[in-house]
Parts: C-alpha cells; sequence; structure tokens
C-alpha cells in the first residue's frame, strides 16, 4: 500500500499513526511482560531444583553411604618400613608386624641380541619387522593356577620400538625393554643390545610360554634362549603331550614373607589387605613395626558438619525466596523505556521487577516444613536394632537455632564427637537406617525422599534444561502467550495499516480539494 506522508494536509502522518499505534500497543506490552515475568518464575523454581540436588549429593555422600563413617584412622611405628590403609569399619586392631623378605618381580633376559629372519635393519639403522604376524602366548600370573591366552598382532615394518610397546600395552603383563646392558664382569665390562622382560606383577610362579611355533620362533628371534616344552595343562592330564614353550626366568619372583604377631606368612604381592587393613610393604627391618587403628572421629566429625552447613545453606536460600519482597510497580521493561535508560538502571530496575517470584510458593513451603520433621523426628522404633541412645539428631549433639533462624541447624561439638567415639554405627544408622516403616528410616533417607518429590514437582511446574515448553506447566503457559502475542502483532499490523489508509485517502481528499481551489482560482483571476 502507498503511504502519502502529510504532504497536502502539512501535518506528520508518521507521529500521528506512531502515537495512535501506542495506544493499541498496550496490550501487546502486557503480554510481552506477562511472558518475562514466566520465564524468570520458570528459571527461579530450576536454580532451587539446582539447589536441592547440591543438597541431595552432599547428603549422598557425607551422611549417606556406610564409608563416610567406616573412616578408620592408622597408625604406623615406622612409616618408610609398613605403611597402612584401613579399607573397611572392622575392630580397631593393634598389630606387630615384621617384614622378613619383600616381593620381587621375575625378570626374562635375551641371551643375544636381534637375529633370526624376523627382523631387518635399514641403511638408517632403524630396525623393524620382516612380516606381518599374530603372536600367541600362555601366561599365569604368580600365585595363580590358570593360563590366560594373550594375542599380539605384528605389522611389517613396525620398528622394535612400537612391537615392544604392543608387548607392554598387551596382557603379557611385563616391561619391556630394549637396551646396552653390561653381559660380562664389572671388571672387564661389555655392553650389548638385549632385550629384558619384567614382570609388571611380583610374585613367584609367573609364566610366560610361546603358545605356537611362530611365536616360539619370534622370541629366538628376539635373542632369548629356545623355550623349553611345556604342558599348561599337566594338572589335568600329566601325560598331555607339550602344548607350549616356556620362556626361562633370568631371575626368579618372589613372594614376600611376613610375620604378623609372630605368625609367618607369604604375599604375591608388597601391598596386601587382610581383616580390612590394605598393608604395603616398603623395607626389611628386624624389628616388628606397630600397626593400629582406631576411629577418624575428625574426619567423620567434619562429613556431618558438610551435611549440617549445605543442609543450613539450602533452608537460608529457599527462606530468602519465599519471603523476597515483591515489587509490583517495577514491570519488567519495554525494549522503547530500555533505550532512555543506562546498562546500570536497567540492571537495578530488573533485579527489582524479578524480585518475589516465588514468594510464598507452596511446593517450596511444603519442602522446608517436611525437611524440619524428617529432621527433627524420631528414627526407629522399640524393636529394631536402632540404638535407643542415638535415635534422634538432639542426642548427637544437633539441633536447631531459634525460631529466627528459620530452622537453622547448630552442632554441638563435643557432644558430636564423643557420640561418634563411643559408638560410629549407631550415628551411621541414625542417618541411613533402612526401613519400609517411614519411622525407622535414617534422616538422610527421609530427607532425600523429601528432596526427590519436591524436585520432581517443582520440574512439571518449571521443566528443566532437556525438556520442552509443552512438557511442564510455566512451559505451556509461555507456549500460550506466545500465541497471543503473535495473533495481536498480527492484528496491530491490520490496525496500523488501516490508520494509514484512512490518512491517505484523507491526504488524497485534501490535495484533490486543493487542486479545485487552485483551478477556480485561476478561472476567477482570468476573468
Amino acid at each position: 500500500m502507498v503511504r502519502i506522508g502529510g504532504l497536502a494536509s502539512g501535518m506528520d502522518i508518521d507521529t500521528l499513526v506512531g502515537d495512535l499505534m501506542k495506544a493499541e500497543r498496550m496490550p501487546l506490552d502486557k503480554l510481552t511482560q506477562k511472558k518475562q515475568y514466566l520465564a524468570w518464575q520458570r528459571d527461579d523454581y530450576r536454580s532451587m531444583n539446582t539447589l536441592l540436588k547440591g543438597l541431595d549429593d552432599n547428603i549422598f555422600e557425607k551422611v549417606f553411604l556406610q564409608k563416610s563413617f567406616n573412616v578408620k584412622k592408622v597408625t604406623t611405628s615406622n612409616e618408610n618400613i609398613v605403611s597402612a590403609v584401613a579399607l573397611s569399619s572392622q575392630s580397631n586392631v593393634s598389630n606387630q608386624i615384621e617384614v622378613v623378605n619383600l616381593a620381587k618381580p621375575a625378570t626374562w633376559k635375551a641371551a643375544g641380541d636381534l637375529t633370526g629372519t624376523s627382523f631387518q635393519t635399514g641403511t638408517d639403522g632403524k630396525i623393524t619387522a620382516t612380516a606381518d604376524k599374530q603372536l600367541k602366548f600362555k601366561v599365569k600370573d604368580p600365585g595363580s593356577d590358570k593360563f590366560n591366552d594373550v594375542t599380539i598382532s605384528i605389522s611389517k615394518d613396525e620398528s622394535i620400538d612400537t612391537i615392544l610397546g604392543k608387548f607392554n600395552s598387551s596382557g603379557l603383563g611385563v616391561s619391556a625393554m630394549r637396551a646396552k646392558i653390561n653381559v660380562a664382569t664389572p671388571e672387564s665390562p661389555d655392553y650389548k643390545n638385549r632385550i629384558i622382560f619384567t614382570a609388571t606383577k611380583t610374585g613367584e610362579h609367573g609364566v610366560i610360554a610361546a603358545a605356537d611355533d611362530t611365536t616360539k620362533a619370534f622370541l629366538i628371534d628376539l635373542g632369548f634362549a629356545d623355550p623349553g616344552a611345556m604342558n599348561v595343562d599337566t594338572i589335568a592330564d600329566p601325560n598331555n603331550a607339550a602344548d607350549a614353550y616356556e620362556l626361562a626366568k633370568d631371575q626368579s619372583g618372589s613372594n614376600a614373607k611376613v610375620k604378623i604377631n609372630g605368625y609367618e606368612m607369604e604375599q604375591t604381592s608388597n601391598t596386601f589387605t587382610i581383616s580390612g587393613i590394605q598393608y604395603t610393604l616398603k623395607g626389611i627391618t628386624g624389628t616388628p613395626v606397630s600397626i593400629s587403628t582406631a576411629t577418624d572421629v575428625e574426619e567423620i566429625f567434619n562429613n556431618i558438619k558438610s551435611f549440617v552447613d549445605k543442609y543450613n545453606e539450602t533452608i537460608d536460600k529457599i527462606n530468602n525466596e519465599l519471603i523476597e519482597e515483591r515489587y509490583r510497580d517495577y514491570t519488567p521493561l519495554t525494549d522503547k523505556q530500555k533505550e532512555g535508560m543506562s546498562e546500570k538502571q536497567i540492571e537495578m530496575w530488573e533485579e527489582r521487577a524479578r524480585n518475589g517470584m516465588l514468594r510464598n510458593d507452596s511446593v517450596l513451603s511444603r519442602t522446608i516444613n517436611t525437611m524440619r520433621l524428617d529432621l527433627y523426628g524420631r528414627v526407629g522404633t522399640d524393636n529394631d536394632n536402632i540404638n535407643n541412645s542415638y535415635d534422634q539428631l538432639s542426642k548427637i549433639g544437633i539441633t536447631t537455632k531459634n525460631y529466627l533462624e528459620g530452622g537453622k541447624l547448630q552442632i554441638n561439638e563435643a557432644k558430636l564427637k564423643e557420640a561418634i567415639e563411643k559408638d560410629p554405627n549407631a550415628v551411621y544408622q541414625l542417618f541411613a537406617n533402612d526401613s519400609t516403616d517411614t519411622g525407622s528410616r535414617g534422616i538422610a533417607r527421609r530427607l532425600r525422599d523429601t528432596i526427590e518429590k519436591s524436585m520432581e514437582s517443582i520440574t512439571e511446574k518449571a521443566g528443566s534444561a532437556t525438556k520442552t515448553n509443552h512438557q511442564f506447566a510455566i512451559g505451556r503457559l509461555l507456549n500460550n502467550v506466545d500465541s497471543q502475542i503473535n495473533r495481536f502483532e498480527d492484528k496491530l499490523k491490520k490496525v496500523e495499516d488501516r490508520y494509514w489508509r484512512q490518512f491517505t485517502a484523507m491526504e488524497k481528499a485534501i490535495q484533490k480539494s486543493n487542486e479545485q481551489s487552485s483551478y477556480l482560482m485561476q478561472q476567477f483571476a482570468g476573468a
């Protein structure tokens, strides 16, 4: 449509239409503001879900898992000889351990350098494989009776370093290298290249064997002595024919020998676990090393304190949302309103405008109230395994602050540490006891149930980053507002076109009237 902008009438038609459209656009501005309110409310709900998820994670890690209460402090009289770590919550122990021998790995050393037809040396001195090969091994770990099959694929033109790297990353259980070593005496050294395998596991009776003739020949070409025939199934049938070729050791592996409280025992590794204590042997000594365990009261206390701090932080933020002032005079700014404001002014205005989006929210109020009941209620009945001396938080030194603090928890450090020292398992049961009876469920389980239900309710309202608008209530409202905005914008376009048609018709009429007046004036002037 051709628009005529006031040439005949002398009026500013653009301004007139713009002013008229301002009034027409007011309902659209209301819809846009409503959309912004909904988006802010959605985002605030989601931030509450993030907050609750953080509390749930903390509960799970700090006061739900049994390992958080099974923490043991281990003391050793000589850390340089024996160190120890408690792996379970078994009763505290006090042991005397004497290290007689350390476990050592077996080694296999080639008798000569690379030879045979498996390798070639280029003009640049690089040693590579001459053909593709499938190497097949039978491998038995120290202390095991089982042979495992290991296959290593060698490609033509692969370097010796690449091949040894494949040995290292396979299930062969060795660290392989090629280096110049002294093959003579210290007095008259003679350094030659040799392949050396060192077992990655310590202990006696480990075996590496070639499973076929191809692999046997390859080992010989690596410089090893001719592997001896063996039968990996001699236990089942000693008369079986040889089905593998064992690589002879240069040095046999050895087991660790220790005396614990005077009783001698062997272990294939220098690190081993007995009765929930993991020992690591580091040296040999003629005198026993004292190892003792005790409940790590400080660590367990810190776990519980971490939960209390996180709980207090969470309810503080939720309470602030519930009582936050709603400034109804501060509405979301339109793009036109922002044009006359600085960034700081816009920021301050919108901070007020989005205040109180969750004021007195029923879901959050219910969450706070239910969590308080979860905390204050007794855990257990007279017929279960809960220690009645520790069946409420107050009995281990955790109580609520005054009413003005909004239900925050506070810790009596001395009382809580005393409870942990006396019966850490009872403290654990107070938090994590499992039962189908709500009254016997531990506080951590109750809280996690409440949090899960609250997060589900919030997600039904506000969705999540992975959900589309039609999957949650506020999203559906946003879709509805978007539809209203689209329809209203179409209506505004039609209204604006109508105004322009009316003013254009007026301009044309005025122009025609002016032309007629001019014509008459000319006629009168010529008479």
